[in-house]
């Protein structure tokens, strides 16, 4: 990066960070934000308080009491930049064109953070995806989306478990946990993210998921309810009915199917003939998959519910991997287009890579509640500002660079990210 586009970037970030300001009630807090962003941004091998704090020559304590203890709004900041990217990054809602069939595509999903010790909110032995195992860890829900190549981390959550710490009120205040933060499924979490980035703007043509939450039927009708298309991937036991029962009755129970069964053995995917679709990879050849689809009934509790879904049942040919998703897209919709959307769900574990190695999301090392939040909003707002930023260089460089929004660490962003704190005056 050269001395001018350096000097551009301290610039844009004073501004950048001046549309945050009222969100800060004194002058000195907001400066101490600015410095702690300024952590999240440079080189420093480890982005929590104390490398922050001694990297700028600000004390230790200063910084902690900003991230724990000074008055300022993270809520609000959060809406703000939810604000942000839907006034200026995202179209107006339900603009699509020839060259944006996909539009506005969300993603949930969650991630871990290994621990250690019992002090950090929320940790307790439970399955950590960063470490492929049961392990001691923290685990935080999240909603991101992107059009074309912005991506954006929009909302961030700690998972809080039940009975190590929900149904432990006095471990849960020592830790400043509020006493209406409580046990919540994580797709209820992913529900109420949704909501609230809603509220403030954000349009998602599409919402994408694992089958962590599409194999809960609750989620799937509270996006009905919503109005919200989704395509997510449902477990292979995801139960439904591929015709509906005679006579049947939505008060009484009934022999649903699984989807595996559904889809090999059911009489929508007898009738029709294996199709194919090409996806396009921007760092890797592109794959090839085969898919049958069909409409079927989800089965809630034994009952199949009224609405009917797409089944789509899609095979790799190259590697024999198999994957169904559920869709609530109306008939006559193109299944390509919609396995095109449910595909894009493998940028949301870009956006993970990128605010893990880039931002320092999984380097708190506090022991409150009220710390880590603040230190995940900040994160969002960091995120924020790298999507704009590499947007720009990718740009000002010649023509066509092969990542996407904000990718890993063969994109620009790592440049930009690798910046020293006292080189981004406020």
């Amino acid at each position: 990066m050269t001395v001018e586009e350096m000097g551009e970037l301290g610039s844009a970030l004073g501004q950048f960070l001046s549309g945050f300001r009222k969100c800060f009630s004194h002058a000195p807090t907001f400066r101490l934000f600015g410095l702690y962003v300024r952590g999240l941004l440079s080189d420093l091998p480890r982005k929590s308080v104390e490398p922050i704090a001694l990297a700028a020559g600000s004390t230790v304590r200063t910084l902690q009491q900003f991230l724990v203890f000074h008055r300022w709004d993270a809520a609000a900041m959060r809406d703000d930049l939810q604000r942000r990217i839907a006034r200026d990054y995202l179209p107006a809602p339900g603009v699509l064109g020839r060259s944006d069939p996909l539009g506005v595509v969300g993603w949930v999903d969650e991630t871990s953070v290994a621990k250690k010790g019992d002090k950090t909110p929320g940790v307790q032995r439970q399955y950590c995806g960063a470490t492929g195992k049961i392990d001691n860890c923290i685990v935080t829900v999240h909603l991101a989306c992107c059009h074309h190549d912005f991506m954006a981390f929009l909302d961030s959550d700690l998972f809080l478990p039940e009975e190590s710490w929900h149904l432990d009120r006095p471990r849960c205040r020592r830790a400043h946990i509020p006493d209406g933060v409580v046990y919540r499924p994580k797709w209820q979490m992913a529900l109420e993210q949704l909501d609230r980035s809603r509220g403030n703007g954000i349009r998602l043509d599409w919402l994408s998921f694992d089958e962590g939450y599409g194999g809960k039927p609750g989620f799937l009708l509270g996006l009905d309810r919503r109005g919200q298309l989704f395509v997510g991937e449902v477990p292979r036991h995801w139960a439904c009915f591929p015709t509906l029962p005679r006579h049947h009755s939505t008060q009484a129970p009934h022999a649903a199917k699984r989807a595996d069964n559904a889809a090999h053995h059911g009489k929508p995917f007898q009738a029709t003939r294996w199709q194919k679709v090409r996806l396009a990879r921007k760092t890797l050849p592109d794959q090839f998959w085969h898919y049958k689809a069909g409409r079927v009934h989800m089965s809630d509790d034994g009952k199949p519910v009224g609405n009917d879904y797409w089944l789509i049942w899609a095979k790799n040919p190259d590697t024999g991997e198999e994957k169904y998703f559920v869709s609530n897209a109306p008939p006559g919709t193109a299944i390509d287009l919609l396995l095109r959307v449910a595909f894009t769900r493998a940028g949301v574990e870009h956006v993970f890579r990128v605010v893990k190695t880039e931002t320092g999301f999984d380097h708190f090392e506090g022991r409150s509640y009220v710390g880590l939040m603040r230190h995940m909003t900040l994160c969002q707002v960091v995120f924020l500002f790298l999507a704009i930023h590499v947007d720009r260089i990718r740009k000002k460089k010649s023509g066509h660079h092969p990542g996407a929004g904000v990718p890993g660490t063969e994109h620009p962003l790592s440049t930009l990210a690798a910046v020293q704190i006292t080189t981004l005056p406020l």
